[in-house]
């Protein structure tokens, strides 16, 4: 008899499964396998995962400065592509109520600026310029995670009133997390609101790792509005910062001893060691001992260039040649660092500082990638730095004896147009026919040509406008935007 229906036989498990493990999976970096089983994580708020290794990610990133070539490489691009020889620059924009711009207004803000920037003015401590402070603000935050400025007004140290302290992180007490009575809950020193809003900061007034230590420290509570606590932002609610050496800082450690490793091989290896093997057993006697008794002392053969020592009857010599350093380790070392390098944000190029087998395509492409990723750091710290400090200053400067600028005007005065470096181009000829035929073609303005360099247009015609009244007094005929009998020509027609 044949039945309308057949038993439907089990199918095989299939070993690269794993047991018990569905049959379809919608997400493979989900599964739970033997292959995954010590691919650990936890969904845990970003506070609590940085409270558990804040203190000791500060520490070894700092130790890794101290010691590590790549890291104080890393660093010192940074303050030399984001911040430059110059620094960010002011071009004030302050304009009246009919759009012209205030020439006179601007000129004094921009010198009062200028001033203040100067060593002595702009610290309380009167040690660094801007420039300075800025590169060192910069460092701080990318080797610890944060940097804390207090904001001190009113200041009798200059005239204009103001200046900055930097705080290292360290003094931002992470022990001090809790519920207030007033309902705030701080988190590793920072108080905020019921909707994340920083409204104090509990700092230690002595650094916990100088000589006073714990013992000296007292905690006070400083308010918000005094404080600028910079940090990069990875996730939401985030409330303290992590070193940006954390994604590279463990192959960065591992290379370097690796790398100590294979010096010290090297070195052995180019002393071509050996040992004196006797058929008898009887010791060797040598040159010299290592200390006055030398029926005592371990005996010492000395090597020099040309000179072959003749050996005692019956004795041998075993040569030791560990072949240090390998074929393969060039190789291995570069493989290394472009992980590192993409952990840092960086191409391997500028970190390594290898430009062996580049063309200029090539460094071209990975110039451009590397001077994106400094523009964004460029922004970000205007943002949350240059520009926070601007107008602190420029509220106190306009209540002090330093200018006639009236503070009620403040809302027109704060008008900052900030001009970072800008790069020389890789190949100038080929850069400049570009951006002329932008120009030309309307793809570009002589501003934004002018602004991806680091300069102002209005300050290069200004510039240019006095360089061409100069000629004139020494009766020389500058060649500047072309033949100027040309452009008559023109400007006739």
């Amino acid at each position: 008899m044949i039945w309308p229906f057949r038993r439907r036989r089990p199918e095989k498990p299939n070993p690269a499964q794993g047991r018990g493990a569905p049959r379809r999976r919608a997400y493979a970096a989900a599964a739970t396998s033997r292959l995954t089983a010590g691919w650990n994580a936890a969904n845990n708020h970003p506070d609590v995962e940085i409270a558990t290794a804040l203190a000791r990610l500060r520490a070894r990133a700092r130790e890794l400065e101290r010691n590590d070539a790549y890291v104080r490489r890393f660093l010192n691009l940074l303050k030399t592509n984001v911040i430059g020889a110059h620094g960010i620059k002011l071009q004030n924009k302050a304009a009246d109520a009919n759009g012209k711009l205030d020439a006179w207004a601007n000129e004094q803000i921009e010198a009062g600026w200028h001033e203040w920037s100067k060593k002595g003015n702009c610290t309380v401590c009167g040690c660094l310029s801007w420039i300075e402070a800025q590169k060192l603000i910069l460092a701080s935050v990318a080797r610890d995670g944060e940097v804390l400025l207090r904001k001190i007004a009113p200041w009798d140290g200059n005239d204009h009133l103001f200046a900055v302290e930097l705080i290292e992180a360290d003094q931002l007490d992470e022990q001090m997390t809790g519920t207030l009575p007033s309902g705030n809950r701080v988190v590793m020193g920072v108080e905020k609101d019921r909707w994340q809003r920083p409204v104090a900061y509990w700092l230690l007034t002595q650094h916990p790792g100088s000589a006073a230590g714990w013992s000296r420290s007292e905690r006070v509570r400083v308010p918000a509005a005094e404080i600028i606590h910079l940090f990069v932002t990875e996730r939401a609610g985030q409330s303290r910062g992590v070193s940006w050496l954390v994604p590279a800082a463990a192959r960065i450690k591992m290379l370097d001893g690796y790398e100590e490793a294979e010096l010290v091989a090297a070195r052995i290896a180019a002393s071509k060691m050996g040992f004196y093997i006797t058929p008898d057993g009887e010791s060797y006697i040598g040159d010299d001992s290592e200390d006055d008794d030398s029926a005592s002392g371990s005996p010492i053969s000395e090597a020099e260039p040309g000179i072959f020592e003749e050996l005692p009857r019956g004795m041998d010599f075993k040569p030791w040649d560990p072949e240090h350093p390998t074929t393969s380790f060039a190789d291995f070392e570069k493989a290394i660092l472009r992980g590192i390098a993409s952990g840092l944000n960086i191409s391997y190029v500028a970190l390594a500082n290898n430009l062996e087998g580049v063309s200029y395509s090539s460094i071209r492409s990975g110039e451009m990638a590397d001077r994106d990723a400094w523009k964004m750091l460029q922004t970000w710290f205007v943002e949350h730095c240059v520009t926070d400090v601007f107008e602190t200053w420029l509220t106190w400067w306009l209540t002090s004896s330093a200018t006639r600028l009236p503070l009620a005007r403040y809302k027109k005065f704060n008008a900052p147009v900030w001009r970072p470096r800008g790069w020389a181009w890789v190949d100038p000829a080929k850069e400049t026919q570009a951006s002329a035929a932008d120009v030309s073609n309307g793809f570009k303005s002589l501003a934004d040509v002018a602004a991806e360099r680091g300069y102002d247009l209005e300050e290069i015609f200004a510039d240019n406008a006095k360089a061409i009244e100069l000629a004139k007094k020494y009766h020389l005929n500058l060649p500047l935007f072309g033949n100027e009998e040309k452009n008559h020509e023109k400007t006739a027609t």
